[in-house]
């Protein structure tokens, strides 16, 4: 193994460690003279002389025969005296390496070794090596020794024990600035011992070789991981297309669909497929604001017919966008009449007085099937209070968001109230006090009218009937709620011969009934409370009755899927069931 002797680091380390190496400093002299007990030793020019003591010599011998040169034994002998065969031993060793190890390390064709240091400069990182091997004489030895760092004197005795420079290097860096020598030793013995097993390892053959229990684990773990990332692009795929599908549908502006009385009417042309060419007509209504997804798949049960778009704010002085899929013809259309007002102020004149200037709503928002509670009106007056002229702009914020979210009208000075019922079916278009006694509360008063057509839109839709059928209509109303299909025909002047209206709620049932008496209709009135029920045999008994159906309108039970209308709406997945398999309905219904 070769390499250049590099650290990351070198600190100055304080070999106070049991292990550490102590260097003593050495007198200037090329010579030195050695005491002993019972004589003396003399050595000049690097020669001894003179009479040695009997322990001397066993000492001197026995360092000798070690492979330490006579001159550098007798003078670490005189420099720790002989009591001290460790120091004198670490002595040699330190000797040894300044006099060898830098030698070795010109000779060696490898790259000049470079020793990264904190503390000392570049130049000298580079030099330090040489500046070793260019000592001769043991004066010059000992005053490198002096200068050295403890790392720099660490990695000379591990080169000088025969390790290879990469060997020491790594050894230093892993076992980190303060451990000793015996550890570094330790370290990279086990280190050279690992290599050789791997080495003895690599020459066995595949079948041979032993396959631990965790490389099983890794590959069991590889293949679970695989299949989770299999499941999750899966999810992805069809994460990505439920998004697409949960994305709300571009609408037009202004929400117009084909036309409204006022504006300026575009010019369509509209083809339908010859199978969705009526009598019979269907007209099938749901929220606009519905995602994308089930747009396309209420299209896709009627024909592929693209729905007609239509805010009712360009009809009445309440906003109401919903969507509108039929095979109506939609030329020589006309709007019931009288005309409903299109403002606030119009159609609730009394709030004039305390309308205040910073409130520019001319329009109400969609009406909810619940109302603002006396707790927020409350919040609101006392709010308001503590101005004696027009309020912050932060207060009129907090006001006018409420006001907006809620239908919330001026009935006073700082008094905001919610819409009344009455005032509700004026809006929506409905006869007044259509909802109103037999037991109902003003809960469901509000939750009936929530739910409804707005009937002047419909009514402007359904106007082309008239003319096709001035002996009157048979009519299938699915979901009928509280009759706002029935009450647009007959504001538009077309009897009602026969209807079946399906409606599961009994309240708005009695409604129907209720308006039904009270209006004299002279034709027939049949009730049933669930879609499901009313099965194919059933149709048929009804289609041999008075003769198929001319129209059959529906407003979907599915305003829980958008729009700030969510309360109290059951959805769309309650009532399924009824139809086609593929959602069409059935052909008995569609009998003329």
């Amino acid at each position: 193994m070769d390499g250049n002797i590099s650290g990351e680091e070198s600190d100055s380390f304080g070999w106070s460690s049991d292990d550490g190496l102590e260097t003593q400093n050495l007198p200037p002299s090329s010579s030195a003279t050695l005491i002993i007990p019972g004589g003396e030793a003399s050595i000049a020019s690097g020669e001894a002389s003179s009479s040695t003591g009997p322990s001397n010599s066993k000492l001197i011998n026995h360092f000798i025969g070690m492979g330490f040169p006579q001159k550098m034994v007798v003078k670490a002998i005189e420099q720790d005296g002989e009591g001290n065969t460790d120091s004198i031993l670490e002595y040699l060793l330190t000797y040894s390496a300044l006099e060898n190890c830098p030698q070795e390390l010109e000779d060696s064709p490898q790259a000049e070794p470079q020793v990264e240091s904190d503390n000392c400069s570049s130049d000298y990182d580079e030099s330090f090596l040489d500046d070793i091997s260019d000592t001769d004489s043991c004066t010059q030895n000992q005053e490198n020794i002096n200068s050295l760092s403890d790392k720099e004197k660490k990695m000379l005795f591990l080169a000088d024990m025969g390790y290879t420079k990469e060997e020491a290097s790594i050894a230093m860096d892993r076992c980190g600035p303060d451990c000793s020598v015996v550890e570094l030793t330790d370290f990279i013995s086990a280190a050279q011992m690992s290599r050789d097993a791997d080495a003895d390892l690599g020459e066995l053959s595949d079948e041979e070789k032993p396959r631990p229990n965790h490389l099983y684990k890794q590959k069991k773990r590889k293949c679970l991981d695989y299949r989770s990332w299999e499941r999750k692009k899966q999810k992805g795929y069809e994460r990505k297309f439920q998004n697409e599908d949960d994305e709300p549908i571009r609408l037009p502006n202004p929400m117009v669909g084909f036309g409204a009385p006022g504006e300026p009417c575009p010019v369509i042309h509209r083809t339908l497929p010859e199978a969705a060419v009526g009598p019979p007509y269907f007209y099938y209504e749901n929220v606009a604001l519905a995602p994308k997804g089930v747009w396309s798949t209420i299209s896709r049960f009627l024909y592929d017919i693209e729905p007609e778009f239509v805010d009712s704010k360009y009809f009445c002085a309440t906003a109401r966008k919903r969507g509108y899929i039929h095979n109506l013809p939609i030329q020589n259309r006309y709007p019931v009449l009288p005309l409903p007002p299109l403002t606030i102020s119009e159609a609730l004149p009394l709030t004039r007085k305390w309308w205040p200037s910073w409130d520019a709503r001319t329009k109400l928002n969609c009406i909810q099937t619940c109302v603002g509670s006396a707790k927020l009106t409350d919040r609101i007056r006392k709010a308001l209070e503590d101005w004696n002229g027009d309020p912050p702009l932060s207060v009129q914020k907090y006001v006018l968001d409420e006001c907006r979210k809620w239908n919330l009208v001026w009935v006073g000075r700082n008094k905001v109230a919610p819409l009344e019922p009455d005032e509700v079916e004026m809006l929506l278009g409905f006869p007044k006090n259509h909802t109103r006694g037999g037991g109902i509360s003003r809960t469901d008063r509000y939750k009936s009218l929530g739910n409804s057509f707005q009937v002047d839109t419909v009514a402007y839709h359904l106007s082309v009937l008239k003319e096709m059928f001035p002996g009157g209509i048979s009519l299938l109303s699915l979901f009928s709620g509280i009759g706002g299909a029935e009450v647009a025909l007959h504001r538009l002047g077309i009897p009602l011969k026969n209807v079946v209206a399906v409606e599961i709620s009994e309240t708005n049932r009695n409604i129907v009934r209720s308006w039904w008496e009270q209006t004299n209709q002279k034709g027939t009135l049949i009730d049933i409370a669930d879609v499901q029920q009313l099965t194919g045999d059933q149709l048929e008994q009804l289609i041999h009755s008075f003769g198929g159906f001319d129209l059959i309108i529906g407003g979907s039970p599915c305003n829980n899927l958008a729009g700030s209308n969510r309360v109290s709406r059951d959805g769309l997945e309650v009532r399924k069931g009824w139809g086609k398999s593929d959602g069409r309905l059935p052909d008995e219904a569609c009998t003329s």
